[in-house]
């Protein structure tokens, strides 16, 4: 071994352990069966030499970047790297004319990868379109966004999404007892415990990245202690900075606080529970779920109990005094409260009714007797002649028409049968039958 050559096994050597086991071949690879099982289409077309390009968007860990690397491997194509946090459209220009003349001298084709291809800019991401038509890279984007949202709608059209799942906690277990044993790896020294794969490949979430990088501290901290097993303490020592699928700019966001309000709505308070403890636990500012409660509590709840919004209005103040960590306890509180609350989306649909008729029919005249007279020339024009003050009348109640003359007849609210509200309908087509009379 020459100088250089023990130079570069050194530098392996401190390359970190997810690094140093990401596969050179395609069977190798851990997980995705989905897309790469015998017969799917993308694994016959690595196998045909005809991967076109691709958007490949999933959770972290889960193999986006070693895909890219062992298509460009297995197809005989230059793989070039780039991030979005490196480099410009001069990068992009200058990595074109090197894949032109690649393809031209060697007939050789490029697979540029483009590693948070979400972070690129609208202009950054035109500046691959006519290259990608023309053939002269294989675009392999990697994103842990929806590309719906985050790429341009001319770049998706001329690439092929492929959707990566979270590694199941069997799949990241084989890649853990791959760690320990491989010489690349641990090389067998330190041992792992049963529970401490267990908890390494569960707490994990799916990320093989998140996994390894764990047991390589664990392993380093086993070692310095002069142990030769890795147990369920050290395991756990090593996840303790723990990191939730949920980010809050992008789709997962969106999904867990659709789930939360959803779960509200269906009178679930064990759902409602659980989805406000991933968004807080996950860091999501505690205003924001508190407004979409007391949004809920007027959408949701209504007046079936009014007692609902006056709640998710207390624990907005609440957690403002109190703060966190403690302040988790009144939106537990009003969650589980407006899981359980009678609902009703009268408020909704009453306005969404009144909304369509001033759309229309415009700004209707108010009617005469409903006017405020405060001179004597309107009095004269017959400004709120005819109106009957209701607290003349028994039951603080008169029967009179209110809407403008052009929809005295048209409905607006339609009351549930739930909760407070039912008992509001029941007064109200009580009111209506006298009126009737």
């Amino acid at each position: 071994m020459d100088l250089f050559e023990h130079a570069a096994e050194s530098d392996t050597a401190s390359r970190p352990l997810a690094e140093r086991l990401r596969p050179r071949r395609l069977e190798d690879f851990v997980g995705q069966e989905h897309v790469l099982g015998p017969g799917r289409a993308l694994r016959q077309a690595i196998e045909a030499d005809q991967v076109p390009s691709l958007i490949l968007w999933g959770p972290p860990g889960t193999g986006k970047t070693t895909l890219a690397r062992l298509m460009a491997g297995r197809t005989g194509a230059t793989f070039v790297p780039f991030s979005a946090l490196q480099g410009g459209v001069k990068e992009i220009r200058e990595i074109v004319t090197a894949a032109r003349d690649r393809k031209r001298m060697n007939r050789r084709r490029t697979i540029l990868f483009v590693d948070e291809i979400h972070r690129f800019s609208r202009a950054q991401q035109d500046a691959f379109l006519p290259h990608v038509e023309d053939g002269t890279i294989v675009l392999v984007g990697a994103t842990t966004e929806n590309p719906s949202f985050e790429v341009n709608a001319a770049l998706l059209s001329r690439c092929r999404v492929v959707t990566l799942r979270a590694l199941t906690e069997e799949e990241v277990g084989a890649l853990l007892d791959r760690a320990v044993t491989a010489p690349e790896g641990l090389g067998g020294t330190p041992t792992l415990a049963p529970e401490a794969r267990e908890a390494l490949a569960r707490y994990a979430y799916g990320d093989a990245r998140r996994a390894l990088n764990a047991l390589e501290v664990a392993a380093a901290a086993v070692r310095l202690a002069g142990r030769a097993e890795i147990d369920r303490a050290d395991a756990e020592e090593a996840l303790q900075q723990k990191t939730l699928l949920y980010d809050q700019a992008g789709e997962e966001h969106y999904n867990i606080v659709s789930a939360f309000i959803k779960s509200l709505r269906g009178s679930d308070p064990d759902a409602a529970v659980y989805y406000l403890t991933r968004m807080l636990e996950a860091g999501e500012e505690p205003r924001f779920v508190l407004r979409r409660m007391v949004i809920f509590a007027s959408e949701d709840v209504g007046n079936a109990d009014p007692l609902a919004l006056q709640l998710a209005v207390a624990a907005l103040q609440a957690v403002e005094l109190v703060g966190l960590p403690e302040g988790v306890l009144p939106m537990t509180q009003a969650a589980v409260y407006l899981a359980l609350a009678p609902k009703s989306n009268t408020a909704l649909t009453a306005y969404a009714a009144a909304r369509r008729l001033v759309q229309e029919h415009g700004p209707q005249p108010v009617p005469l007797k409903l006017r405020n007279a405060p001179t004597g020339m309107m009095e004269a024009m017959g400004y709120g002649g005819g109106y009957r003050y209701p607290h003349d009348f028994a039951g603080h109640y008169v029967a009179e028409k209110y809407l403008p003359d052009a929809l005295r007849d048209e409905k607006i609210v339609t009351l549930s049968e739930s909760g407070l509200e039912k008992a509001l309908g029941e007064r109200w087509r009580a009111a209506v039958g006298k009126k009737k009379e």
